[in-house]
């Protein structure tokens, strides 16, 4: 059995029991459309502190969101003011399809996502 780490290989889930590991290199997120192992949901663990620099939303499917470590708050994007779900270690949030999100006021944190990611469209902060 090999083991690895989810912050530099990520896994591709078919849906359909299969499960391929994706190394993350350099390119990795500038060719993910063209990634042909990453198939239908894509589980990582990212890492960070303060503010992502975008927002993002998966147009096809829900995305789950845990934080293993640290602390942030994840911000919804509603049509008369933000929702914001502060999260600590254990927080678990789903991320309906269609909802423009991102992370805010990082501190340590380590987020583990499963994104059913097809189309996924992102825009500045």
């Amino acid at each position: 059995m090999t083991t690895f780490d989810l912050e530099t290989t990520y896994l591709g889930l078919d849906g359909a029991g299969e499960v391929k590991p994706l190394p993350v290199g350099p390119d990795f997120w500038a060719t993910i459309d063209r990634n042909p192992d990453l198939r239908a949901n894509l589980v990582a663990v990212f890492g960070g502190e303060g503010d992502w620099p975008s927002w993002e939303m998966h147009p096809q499917g829900d995305e789950v969101l845990i934080l293993l470590e640290g602390s942030m708050q994840m911000v919804f994007d509603r049509p008369h003011e933000p929702e914001i779900i502060f999260m600590a270690p254990g927080t678990t949030v789903i991320v309906p399809a269609g909802v423009w999100h991102r992370g805010v006021d990082q501190r340590g944190a380590k987020l583990l996502a499963i994104t059913y990611g097809a189309g996924t469209d992102h825009r500045p902060a």
